[in-house]
């Protein structure tokens, strides 16, 4: 189950990484409810969203 909730998270937060306060806030989400390793491959996942969109790189304190 946990799996499947770190899988539906990427998905959502591709599918609105086009607006950084509604990727924030999504992840931030994310952070409640996600166990802590998953946190940990959340991390690279976005840092290879943020190559294609610089500008949610101000989205990773939620991640701290």
């Amino acid at each position: 189950m946990p799996r499947a909730m770190f899988e539906y998270t990427k998905e959502v937060l591709k599918k609105v990484s086009f607006d950084v306060n509604l990727f924030c806030k999504e992840l931030k989400k994310a952070t409640e409810r996600l166990l802590p390793y998953e946190l940990e491959e959340l991390r690279d996942f976005i840092l290879s969203l943020m190559h294609q969109n610089p500008s949610l790189r101000r989205c990773l304190i939620y991640l701290n």
